[in-house]
């Protein structure tokens, strides 16, 4: 118990002093933003193609957290911009899902295509929802969680080396994907082994979930 307190204050003052080195957003959690601007009010909050804007015109958009599963990242790139040819079935629109799916391509750069087709990609596999407000994991993710995790959450902190720990890689989904939700929000505010403090009393329950959801993204 004594050591766990000393680590968890080692921790509170590193993340606290510690130069703020931020990491570029992971793909997927840019995804989302844009996916949150630009898709939902037709494909809804859970991609099933349920949203606000698709009742008011009666359109049926496509079910995303299926239908992405079986095209290649081209395809998707063609079906989003309306660029060329679609190569199954040779149509030269690419309103293959919906006639009323807009043409992107003057609105989204190359970066922002992958960004969204990786969270596109992660609506698909993931079975965890987003709990929290990711935005809001990132920023506490950097604050308190990236002097072990590391910048890009993959485990390689400055603190692994000093303490001879090797955190848990959050950029690998087989390791997160069979955590559930609860679980994790568990380990931030419990503890978890001898060296992953617990953080109630500094993180609140939405904190955690918020981190719960960041963490989610980042393995996407």
């Amino acid at each position: 118990m004594k050591n766990t307190i000393h680590t968890l204050l080692l921790l509170s003052i590193l993340a606290m002093s510690a130069p703020q080195i931020f990491a570029n957003p992971p793909p997927a959690y840019e995804g989302r933003r844009l996916y949150v601007s630009y898709c939902q009010l037709c494909h809804g909050t859970d991609g099933k193609g349920d949203g606000p804007l698709a009742k008011a015109m009666q359109i049926s958009p496509a079910d995303l957290t299926t239908t992405v599963r079986s095209r290649s990242d081209t395809i998707l790139t063609k079906i989003i911009t309306g660029k060329g040819r679609q190569t199954i079935t040779g149509r030269d629109r690419h309103n293959l899902l919906s006639d009323a799916m807009p043409e992107w391509k003057d609105v989204f750069s190359e970066p922002q295509l992958k960004s969204l087709i990786a969270y596109l990609r992660f609506m698909g596999i993931t079975k965890h929802s987003l709990m929290g407000d990711p935005k809001v994991g990132m920023q506490l993710y950097q604050q308190y969680c990236q002097v072990c995790h590391g910048v890009e959450g993959d485990g390689d902190g400055i603190m692994t080396n000093l303490m001879g720990v090797t955190p848990m890689d959050h950029t690998n989904p087989n390791v997160t994907n069979p955590l559930t939700n609860s679980d994790i929000v568990k380990s931030i505010l419990d503890g978890k082994g001898r060296f992953m403090p617990a953080w109630r009393g500094i993180l609140s329950q939405s904190d955690a979930e918020a981190l719960v959801s960041y963490i989610r993204l980042l393995s996407h």
